[in-house]
């Protein structure tokens, strides 16, 4: 059996992965970290210290990816293998900041209710828009996790180091995955990572939004196997 040890995004648990656990090789052991259960930054890096293995396969999403990575740069050891999705590992933007800052304002003032369409519309492929399947689980898992979950995850994410010149760093093979319409991360900043990192493979989805786990279980199945096919 491998061990997988799965690092949830922003308002994501374990729903983020329930479609493409059931296509994964029968040899894949999955581990599921509770990432909404930290509530600061310093919280977040000891659930991945406490809850992946000794030396782990790591397969992690948006926010947990980049906790992940600096995971693994502080941790090399500790770290067999990388799997970033939809995650930049640059700073974040000042207008990225700005707009976090406007949430978080609006979140404090009003009660929760969940994500809406409209920002619904920024992390999931317009084709996608209608599948339910998407759609109600990433609505379900807002609302379940909350706006103290939600509140809590914007700030630990608002003071972020540029973690892209050290990608050469990483001595474990990586595997970087994106969507070519991905709104929230840009394809480009991802194939640029690749680029920094002799280690390095990259694998952009088409026809897929930010939500990739969701969207493109398939897709992200296929490339799974195939890396760590490749890398073990």
């Amino acid at each position: 059996m491998m061990r997988l040890d799965f690092v949830p995004g922003t308002m994501c648990d374990q729903r983020l992965w329930g479609k493409l656990a059931p296509l994964l090789p029968d040899y894949v052991e999955p581990n599921y970290i509770p990432l909404y259960k930290a509530r600061t930054r310093a919280q977040m890096q000891s659930v991945i210290a406490a809850r992946t293995a000794p030396q782990a396969h790591i397969v992690a999403f948006s926010l947990g990816a980049y906790l992940a990575l600096e995971h693994a740069l502080n941790h090399p050891d500790r770290v067999a293998s990388l799997v970033l999705i939809c995650s930049s590992a640059r700073a974040l933007r000042p207008e990225e900041k700005e707009r976090r800052q406007r949430t978080m304002a609006a979140l404090e003032k009003h009660t929760f209710a969940g994500m809406p369409p409209s920002q619904l519309r920024s992390f999931v492929h317009p084709s996608h828009m209608d599948d339910k399947s998407v759609t109600e689980v990433i609505q379900q898992m807002s609302l379940d996790l909350g706006k103290d979950v939600m509140l809590a995850q914007f700030v630990a994410s608002m003071e972020r180091d540029d973690l892209a010149a050290r990608l050469d760093e990483l001595k474990c093979p990586v595997l970087i995955i994106g969507a070519e319409e991905d709104a929230m991360v840009s394809a480009d900043d991802l194939r640029n990572m690749a680029a920094q990192s002799s280690r390095a493979q990259l694998d952009i989805v088409q026809g897929s939004g930010h939500m990739i786990p969701l969207e493109a279980p398939e897709k992200l199945a296929a490339a799974l196997t195939a890396f760590y096919n490749d890398a073990t």
